[in-house]
């Protein structure tokens, strides 16, 4: 006891003796059972994994990712391409909108019956009439495709390959010739027509899409023989990303067709790969069936349908009678032959293909 400087006297106690630990051999767990037991304050320590097992593990995640990767990258892709695809279908849309006609440009001449066709139709309608309403940044002629990222070979929506065109003849032969078949009521019809052949073209986008243009000068509003052939005026082949993979129909690839020249209509179906069904149904059940592929599944209009005829070596369409979603003012649906260009309208009891188009 001792007093403070107050005078008052204070009690001080000692603190307890900290009781001494025997020293003892610790063990490294880790090193016993190569297992971790979570962190040892008193070790200050944490197990590790071996070799084998980083290895392991990255060999799990390379496998998983190898499996992924692929679906997740393709469903990327398609995401980009369906708006590149929007977007461009919206610009040519308002561009031919802006052009007074589609038909008259340039110039066709033959020396003889037996010449092969030397025009400047294609070219002139890009040079002289589309590129005055669309951004477009390089114009080619038929013997210089490539130099505007037009590909030589094209991988149809069946899976075959197409061999790029330079006359519109060469993209469709139904656009020349007499047509000779035989209809679903086994009876034989005989329909000659010849449409004029041109020389394809191509141009760039200011976005970077390559497009190819097969061009009928003489497109008409109307036609007296149903034939489909004399109502387009233009048909676009376009890729996205011009040379560059996968370079494939319903990818990278697809189709816009212009019809009618005073009025134009402008279409870009994009057919699924393969018809709603082997067989042939009437057209209630043909629109029933299309609704119910998928949400987005629907028949297509009389236009869409004359497209996918234009571009049936792109699609890999099959021949027959194909129904629409278009009625004909008498109540009859309108078909579209995919053999002859033919474009017809029946009854609801007549038994068409279906092929549906998605939204």
């Amino acid at each position: 006891v001792r007093e403070s400087e107050t005078g008052r006297a204070r009690n001080w106690t000692m603190p307890p003796l900290r009781q001494r630990r025997e020293p003892s051999e610790r063990t490294n767990r880790a090193s016993v059972d190569n297992t971790c037991k979570g962190f040892d304050r008193r070790e200050n320590q944490r197990c590790a994994f071996t070799m084998a097992e980083i290895l392991l593990s990255l060999t799990i995640i390379g496998v998983v990712a190898a499996i992924t990767l692929p679906s997740l990258t393709g469903n990327i892709n398609e995401r980009t391409w369906n708006t590149q695809r929007k977007a461009l279908y919206a610009r040519m849309s308002q561009a031919i909108a802006l052009m007074p006609a589609l038909n008259g440009y340039g110039t066709l001449t033959k020396a003889t019956s037996s010449a092969s066709v030397v025009d400047t139709a294609a070219e002139t309608f890009v040079t002289a009439g589309l590129s005055k309403v669309l951004k477009i940044n390089n114009i080619c002629d038929s013997e210089h495709l490539a130099d505007c990222g037009v590909v030589s070979k094209i991988t149809t929506l069946a899976g075959g390959t197409f061999e790029t065109a330079k006359t519109l003849v060469g993209f469709n032969d139904r656009f020349n010739g007499t047509f000779i078949w035989t209809g679903d009521d086994g009876a034989t019809y005989s329909v000659p027509y010849s449409q004029q052949d041109t020389k394809a073209a191509a141009f760039e986008t200011a976005n970077g899409e390559s497009i190819l243009v097969y061009y009928n000068p003489y497109c008409k509003d109307e036609v007296t023989s149903n034939m489909s052939q004399p109502l387009m005026c233009a048909n676009f082949v376009y890729d996205l990303n011009g040379t560059k993979g996968p370079n494939t129909v319903g990818k990278d690839i697809g189709f816009m067709s212009v019809l009618y020249p005073s009025d134009a209509n402008v279409v870009a179906p994009m057919p699924l790969p393969n018809n709603a069904t082997s067989g042939k149904l009437n057209a209630n059940d043909a629109v029933s069936l299309c609704k119910g592929q998928n949400t987005e599944a629907r028949l297509p209009n009389k236009d869409e349908a004359s497209a996918m005829f234009y571009n049936k070596y792109l699609v890999g369409i099959q021949q027959g009678d194909y129904w629409t979603g278009s009625i004909q003012s008498g109540g009859q649906v309108y078909y579209q032959a995919m053999g002859t260009g033919n474009r017809g309208a029946s009854s609801r009891s007549y038994l068409g293909h279906v092929r549906c188009v998605q939204r």
